[in-house]
């Protein structure tokens, strides 16, 4: 179901352009051109997502980024004019789901507002009595249903998108994923941009989980290739 989005960029031409492109397949829009304007938006009219660009007048778009997750897990892609891996990698870091780089081809602007509103919203029903979702580890617990996670007797929150990546190692424990296929079953399309932002990821999910990079318990790197789950799931209660 079309949700409502924010699109927060100074530049007029570009806030119509995505709004025409929204619109037509059934979001409501709604705009704004400055990052602290943004963030009273939020406050006040809950959109499903917001587009942000980077290069805001006022705030900058990475700090907008920074306050949104001190308070709300909602999703968030980023919009830049600037090709320096570091607005990438920052925004990624600070939480971002997805960016975007000008200039950019407005429907694939639509299919990225799509695969991450599918990723983020939770799933219609309830799981049935005979199925427990749970994916149960040696001091780690996913439940996919509710989108929580315990490592060692303690709830961790990490981002959505970093939830997504560790449960596809976990329901293939001990299988080597590349970053490429880790890009592909996490963003759910093709991926043009640099494969290293699973790592940045990945370093973001062993600090929330505790577990050290040079001797990982839970998450172990295969040099040259990718990452996998290095635990083993425990037997069915």
């Amino acid at each position: 179901m079309p949700g409502r989005i924010l699109v927060v960029d100074d530049e007029p031409a570009i806030r119509h352009v995505l709004r025409a492109y929204l619109e037509a397949d059934g979001y409501a829009v709604l705009e704004s051109d400055r990052g602290a304007e943004a963030l009273r938006v939020v406050g006040s009219l809950n959109p499903d997502l917001v587009l942000l660009d980077i290069g805001l007048p006022d705030l900058d778009g990475v700090e907008v980024l920074r306050t949104l997750r001190r308070d709300t897990e909602l999703p968030v892609i980023l919009v830049t004019a600037r090709s320096e891996e570091v607005d990438r990698l920052i925004g990624l870091t600070v939480g971002a789901d997805d960016y975007v780089t000008k200039p950019f081809s407005p429907r694939e602007v639509v299919a990225r507002v799509k695969t991450v509103l599918r990723r983020t919203r939770p799933r219609v029903g309830s799981p049935t009595a005979e199925r427990d979702p749970t994916l149960r580890f040696p001091g780690l617990t996913i439940n996919p249903e509710r989108r929580e996670i315990t490592c060692e007797g303690k709830q961790v929150s990490i981002s959505t998108l970093e939830f997504d990546l560790l449960h596809a190692l976990a329901e293939n424990p001990g299988r080597v994923f590349s970053r490429t296929q880790l890009l592909e079953s996490v963003w759910g399309y093709d991926f043009y941009g640099d494969e290293r932002v699973v790592d940045v990821h990945i370093r973001s999910m062993r600090k929330a989980l505790g577990d050290d990079a040079s001797d990982p318990r839970i998450i172990g790197t295969v040099r040259g290739v990718g990452y996998k789950l290095l635990l083993d799931p425990e037997p069915s209660p």
